[in-house]
């Protein structure tokens, strides 16, 4: 009798601490979870810390943020990287897909590059001759895709910025791409893309330090071609590799092919920027369109805190550039940068520019020497540019002077209104744009 009054007793005991360990090795349901309270052990340093005695139904997830509040995070954002394009309205035009889908998020965005000019030229003659022009340099409009986990990423780019010697269709794609970053280190892409002829020849109009670019990059770089590329980035080295049809702007139906490489040493890339960044690299364009053209070209790239320089030489035997195949022709140039941040958001710059567009004529060649001012409001998402550029022309023996002043230079703004489109085209309707965005921070930012 003794002995089933005893195990009664341990049985009851047992049954009442039973709960306690249960929780303990989380053996709870999902529906007696809401009567668990959360304990952070002390030792456990790398985990999410969790407040005391604050149940799971008391944990709320982050409200989705207004517009507003969006646009204020806009509105005091500090940019201080300024080698890449900002995304300024990410947030607001980026749609995030449920974990259920393959995607994981698209953007919509816009971009705008526009300058006035003033162009002082004087001849042989010594006749003056001054004019002003506006000029629409960019105006894009891309949508972005991205799978899950970085598998593989998508653009579809259109130039809306009208061109004399184009048509509209010819003028008018610009990046079509699809794109994969399943090997690490590596990133393969099929589609029509700006492959890297040359250092800035590489570089989108939004990431220019000058409004324009270099000579060498003008005739031999900086246009898009269809094909398919492999890159690799590694601590020491990066490489670009592509083969193209050498047709641009969708002219010719494959005239023939192109193969466009290039190679970057980072001798510094151990040292975790203690000493800067210097990027040592080469580059070649060779191919065939009605004849075999072949650009080789050499850059040198350092960066240490606010101070930057730059320098690129190329050398064609023909070449297959923006301004058109040029046959048979043999060109050189080059050019030297230097830039300083005076401050977190004033850059100052110059720059000595030389081409040689034909060896085989004599006293041909023409140079640039430039300074300009880079303000940048929100990195290169908002930045205001002052150049002034004096050119000589040996040929022409004339001299030039330009003063360029970008009024509204923005890259990735998205944007779905046409407001940027339909007032871009002439400077006083650049005073009704900047005069729309300041009623729109007025009405979100001075009347909150």
């Amino acid at each position: 009798m003794k002995k089933k009054i005893l195990l009664v007793i341990l049985a009851i005991i047992f049954i009442a601490i039973n709960p306690v360990f249960a929780a303990r090795k989380g053996a709870k349901t999902v529906e007696q979870l809401d009567e668990v309270v959360l304990e952070t052990p002390e030792e456990q340093t790398d985990s999410i810390e969790v407040p005391q005695s604050v149940s799971i139904t008391e944990q709320r997830a982050p409200e989705e943020k207004t517009l507003k509040e969006k646009l204020q995070d806009v509105y005091h954002l500090e940019v201080e990287k300024y080698d890449k394009p900002t995304y300024l309205l990410e947030d607001v035009f980026t749609h995030k897909f449920d974990e259920n889908s393959i995607m994981d998020r698209t953007q919509l965005w816009a971009g705008y590059n526009g300058d006035i000019g003033l162009q002082f030229n004087q001849d042989g003659l010594s006749h003056e001759h001054t004019t002003n022009h506006y000029d629409i340099n960019t105006i894009n409009v891309g949508y972005d895709g991205f799978l899950k986990n970085n598998n593989a990423d998508f653009r579809v780019m259109i130039n809306i910025a009208p061109f004399s010697s184009r048509n509209v269709i010819q003028n008018l794609f610009a990046d079509m791409y699809v794109a994969t970053n399943k090997i690490p280190h590596h990133r393969l892409l099929v589609g029509h893309s700006r492959p890297p002829v040359g250092l800035e020849g590489a570089y989108g109009p939004f990431v220019l330090p000058f409004i324009a670019r270099s000579q060498i990059s003008r005739n031999f770089g900086t246009v898009r071609k269809l094909g398919a590329r492999a890159s690799g980035s590694y601590s020491l080295v990066d490489y670009d590799f592509g083969v193209y049809s050498s047709d641009t702007y969708f002219q010719e139906f494959f005239p023939g092919a192109e193969f466009i490489g290039r190679v970057d040493l980072k001798p510094l890339g151990k040292t975790d920027g203690k000493y800067g960044k210097l990027l040592v690299g080469t580059s070649m364009d060779a191919g065939h369109r009605d004849n075999n053209f072949c650009v080789i070209g050499a850059h040198v790239q350092y960066d240490y805190k606010r101070f930057m320089a730059n320098f690129e030489w190329a050398n064609a035997n023909g070449y297959n550039g923006p301004s058109g195949h040029s046959v048979d022709k043999h060109a050189s140039g080059f050019y030297a940068t230097l830039g300083y941040m005076l401050t977190k958001k004033l850059q100052l710059l110059a720059r000595y520019d030389e081409f040689d567009p034909n060896h085989e004529i004599d006293n041909n060649k023409s140079r640039e020497y430039s300074v300009g001012l880079n303000y940048f409001i929100k990195g290169q998402g908002l930045r205001l540019i002052l150049n002034y550029v004096f050119c000589q022309n040996e040929a022409a023996k004339d001299v030039t002077s330009r003063v360029n002043f970008v009024v509204f230079s923005v890259c990735n703004i998205f944007c779905q209104h046409s407001i940027f489109f339909q007032f871009a085209y002439c400077p006083i309707e650049n005073v009704f744009i900047w005069f729309m965005f300041f009623q729109i921070f007025k009405q979100f930012f001075v009347g909150s």
